[in-house]
């Protein structure tokens, strides 16, 4: 079984959601691709099943996170 999910997060500006890709881009290993497009990041992930699409949203919702709080400092 394959199971895909997109992601989008909205900023206030292209510059910012360019910030946040370069902050977790070097965490993806292959297991997400994201891009910008203006303001908004745009994460696809594909896994094999259910819980490793867990898994992988997990830790990169948590890389996101940081990435945002550094982004706004």
């Amino acid at each position: 079984m394959k199971v895909d999910c997109t992601l989008e997060f909205f900023y206030e500006n292209e510059k910012k959601a360019q910030n946040v890709l370069k902050s977790v881009d070097v965490d993806n290993y292959g297991y997400v691709e994201a891009d910008v497009e203006e303001n908004r990041l745009v994460s696809k992930i594909q896994a094999k099943s259910l819980q490793s699409l867990l898994h992988t949203l997990e830790d990169y919702l948590s890389c996101i996170s940081i990435a945002e709080k550094i982004a706004e400092s």
